[in-house]
């Protein structure tokens, strides 16, 4: 039986179920907004299901692993084998745990759950085709819309993901055998991290990039001592070449075929090839054109600091909305634009987002580098502590990288940090909060930090910003 049309309506319609859309949704229905959530896959979007959380998962069970086997310094000898297809039940156990909760917390909140496809009708309207055979649609008036459509990944010719070889990094995640040979074209940070993954998976990595470096673009020291342990790990380079082919190998396999900006050519084995080149806005399939709106040349909507379109009660949020393309700044904005609708005088400053990349070391930035920052007109001091002088990252092994906290050298305003190293990623929350408070290096220098943990190296780089160090010779 055909279900027919029907037509509901709704204070708040929010399109897309990821980091950002539920955050937006559930933040709604807490101010009293009658919401309705759309999704048309899973709840928790690319992050939850394709992307953040089981990439996170694998990075730390070939850690494990790798770790486990690598520990004769510390008297530790093992041969850890790998289950990989025991390590992808339990990565799905904790997407599903996550991806279930946010449901949970939708309904408690009393979010309309609908599931499937959503496109304007009309400046006020959307139609909601539902999957399946014999589902039908509905239409949904609004008077608030919160676009949260998110990214996918982009595809380059010849390179189709409908390819068994060809890995966007959802199949990377997915896969349930290590390829022998494995081909990354790209080395941004989601090639990085699993070709980090696939390396310490026992995969020969060849990482392909156009440009002269890895992990634009962040700064040459913190991408060094990245690319050392890379390459420590058995992944090989390919700078300045791009990928332009592929064809089957005689022997099995495939070749994949590179060119340089001069027309030189090279070739490089492959039984997987994962194409890691980017992400672009998912904004093709909303029929924006039918409420009076347009994307830039990119694709994105934008929006500016409310959150707001050329609509004003049409919102944008997350990828769909721009750079950076942050889980994190999804649901800050989010609440942000929830917020906005709700009448709160709600916006958004973008002076602290936090960014990390999850290799091995990781990296956690936020706010200025140096260069930006004398280029913004401040007098800098920077201040800088090697892991290697830390007392916990000599006990856990993990030596590699360092803490640099950029400062107004006049006030002491700390203006951002880059942190290469050990828990990077969890060590610039720190940071990000200092700036958000406006502290100082003085702040920070002489606020008491437990003993011994790897967090002292962000108060002696303080420290050594005001020449006060006392674990490393100040600059």
């Amino acid at each position: 039986m055909v279900v027919g049309d029907i037509s509901t309506g709704t204070d708040v319609l929010v399109i897309g179920a990821g980091p950002g859309g539920y955050v937006a949704a559930i933040r709604a229905a807490q101010e009293g907004l009658d919401t309705t959530l759309v999704e048309r896959d899973a709840y928790g979007g690319a992050c939850l299901n394709r992307g953040c959380i089981p990439s996170k998962a694998l990075i730390t069970g070939t850690d494990v692993a790798h770790e486990a086997g690598n520990a004769e310094e510390m008297g530790i000898h093992a041969d850890p084998a790998v289950d990989l297809a025991g390590m992808q039940s339990w990565k799905d156990d904790v997407v599903d745990s996550l991806t279930g909760g946010v449901e949970k917390l939708c309904k408690a909140n009393g979010v309309n759950l609908i599931e499937g496809t959503a496109t304007f009708a009309d400046e006020n309207k959307v139609r909601v085709a539902h999957g399946g055979e014999g589902q039908g649609s509905e239409s949904i008036e609004f008077e608030h819309a919160i676009v949260a459509t998110g990214s996918r990944p982009i595809e380059i010719p010849g390179f189709e993901y409908s390819h068994d070889h060809i890995w966007s990094s959802a199949e990377a995640l997915d896969a349930d055998t290590v390829p022998d040979r494995l081909v990354v074209v790209g080395g941004g940070y989601i090639g990085m991290e699993l070709a980090t993954v696939y390396a310490k998976l026992g995969s020969d990595v060849t990482v392909v990039e156009m440009l002269d470096d890895i992990l634009q673009p962040y700064e040459d020291d913190v991408k060094r001592v990245v690319r050392k342990r890379a390459a420590d790990l058995g992944i090989d380079f390919q700078f300045g070449e791009g990928a332009s082919d592929w064809s089957e190998a005689p022997d099995g396999g495939y070749h994949v075929t590179t060119e340089t900006e001069d027309g030189e050519e090279s070739t490089y084995p492959a039984d997987k090839v994962l194409v890691a080149v980017g992400r672009q806005p998912v904004s093709d399939t909303l029929d924006l054109e039918e409420a009076g709106l347009e994307t830039n040349e990119h694709g994105f909507i934008e929006t500016d600091d409310r959150a707001r379109t050329d609509k004003e009660h049409i919102f944008a949020v997350g990828d769909v909305a721009g750079e950076p393309m942050l889980a994190h700044k999804a649901s800050k904005e989010g609440i942000v634009a929830a917020e906005v609708i709700a009448g709160e005088p709600a916006a958004l400053d973008y002076q602290a987002i936090p960014a990390a990349v999850f290799t091995d070391p990781e990296i956690g930035t936020v706010g200025m580098t140096e260069a930006e920052a004398e280029e913004a007109g401040f007098d800098v001091k920077v201040g800088q502590m090697p892991f290697n002088a830390s007392g916990r990252a000599l006990t856990t092994g993990h030596t590699d990288g360092f803490v640099r906290i950029v400062a107004d050298a006049d006030a002491g305003f700390i203006l951002g940090a880059q942190i290469v190293g050990p828990e990077a990623s969890e060590l610039i929350a720190e940071v990000g909060l200092a700036i958000e408070m406006g502290a100082t290096v003085e702040d920070v220098g002489s606020t008491i930090h437990t003993h011994p943990t790897l967090s002292e190296a962000v108060m002696e780089a303080a420290e050594n910003a005001q020449d006060q160090a006392i674990h490393t010779l100040n600059r």
